[in-house]
């Protein structure tokens, strides 16, 4: 499938995210494009970002001349601390996913089914390397599940689909869709579109989708 429309920039997804995320938050990020949500945080707004290696009060990408070789994240990429930030054991860093403590994570996907089910750690291909991390912890203890993907696979095949076939992260988890193309909420185990890009129609995201999506007017 060709996709001819280009949609919103990845980084302007993420700033949708820093925009409804609420004030006071904390916030867990994917590695990967997830990671693109601390950048965008807009200002006199305060999220409390943690990272599940130990760190709560992660700031955004540090320049080149600041990088702390010792000062990472999850997916092993530099990053700064805002004043206040606190680091602890990685175990207790899962405690405070596990007790519910944190407010949303951010996660990337490989497919999302119309029920709000989530794959994002394997294809199940024979020759995948398997890279689960702490997903399925976020899943379950996480308040609130946004995901950020683009609309189609490289290949142009839809990532939200009626049911998953990759193997599940979870199940009825996620929240909220961000992708190149449009927002989408899932209530009730059904997809409602809040947003489309511009140049972007309900007919024509709904070719590029597998899952049914349903408006709210």
């Amino acid at each position: 499938m060709e996709l001819k429309i280009t949609g919103w920039d990845m980084n302007l997804v993420a700033q949708k995210i820093a925009n409804d995320i609420p004030d006071g938050s904390y916030v867990n990020l994917g590695i990967g494009i997830p990671e693109l949500v601390a950048n965008h945080i807009p200002k006199g707004k305060e999220i409390i970002f943690h990272t599940e290696n130990g760190l709560l009060g992660m700031g955004p990408q540090p320049e080149p001349d600041k990088i702390d070789p010792e000062l990472i994240n999850a997916g092993k990429k530099s990053v700064s601390a805002i004043p206040g930030a606190c680091y602890f054991h990685h175990a207790d860093s899962f405690m405070m996913i596990r007790g519910g403590h944190i407010d949303y994570c951010v996660l990337g996907a490989f497919q999302v089914s119309q029920e709000g089910d989530l794959a994002n750690w394997s294809t199940g291909e024979p020759n995948s390397v398997p890279a689960v991390g702490g997903a399925m912890d976020l899943v379950a203890g996480v308040k609130n599940v946004f995901v950020i993907t683009t609309h189609l696979t490289k290949k142009g095949e839809p990532k939200i689909v009626k049911e998953c076939t990759y193997p599940l992260t979870g199940k009825n988890v996620v929240n909220k869709i961000y992708t190149n193309l449009a927002v989408i909420e899932v209530i009730d185990k059904k997809l409602f579109v809040l947003e489309m890009a511009p140049g972007v129609e309900f007919n024509f995201l709904q070719s590029v989708t597998e899952a049914e999506l349903h408006t709210k007017t």
